[in-house]
């Protein structure tokens, strides 16, 4: 089974090509989600009110502005926060993944907006990078109500794109329409099923 990670920088679409992805039939897993209910667990709360002070969990549930806010400013603080959340993510997923390898599944799709950050990529049998030109990002940031500074702090976070696409085995354009968008998928799908007829020889 090929375990495939798609990636990108946020804004850059990897979300919906995964969604394209699954549904082509593609069992897909997006890490975002995932770490959600992680991070809804009583034991990562209580971590996280540990290493960060009480005020950062409100009525059981982490006060997601307020953190958010920390770790956008601090990369100290956000490499803690990930410490405790990306193990108990991958555990999870790896878990899940091996059910599928036991059904003979053929690829997986692991939507990381983290990738290469976390080292993930390093579990990962191919990567896929979404693309997107810069001006066409930061004018969906802004749409999504993200305001320009803020869009380029969070970027700062993020390993480059230039560098991502060259990490990448296969690079989608995200730069037109959706159904751009769809072609590009459908070439993608085209060189899964490649990498897939490569892992039987």
């Amino acid at each position: 089974m090929i375990i495939i990670g798609i990636t990108g920088v946020i804004g850059s679409g990897k979300s919906t090509v995964s969604t394209m992805l699954g549904q082509h039939g593609f069992p897909v897993f997006d890490l975002d989600e995932m770490a959600k209910k992680v991070t809804a667990s009583q034991e990562v709360l209580d971590e996280i009110s540990i290493t960060f002070g009480k005020e950062y969990v409100s009525s059981g549930a982490i006060d997601t502005d307020k953190i958010k806010d920390l770790v956008f400013r601090d990369k100290d603080a956000l490499r803690k926060l990930e410490n405790i959340i990306h193990p108990k993510v991958r555990k999870k997923l790896f878990l899940a993944i091996g059910q599928y390898a036991k059904n003979k599944e053929k690829a997986v799709i692991v939507d990381a907006p983290l990738l290469f950050e976390t080292g993930m990529n390093e579990k990962m049998d191919r990567i896929v990078v979404v693309s997107t030109k810069m001006d066409i990002l930061k004018d969906r940031l802004v749409k999504r109500g993200m305001s320009a500074d803020d869009a380029a702090r969070r970027l700062t976070f993020q390993i480059p794109l230039e560098e991502k696409e060259r990490r990448a085995d296969y690079v989608v354009k995200n730069n037109g329409s959706r159904t751009d968008l769809e072609n590009e998928v459908a070439v993608l799908i085209a060189k899964i099923q490649s990498w897939e007829e490569e892992q039987c020889t």
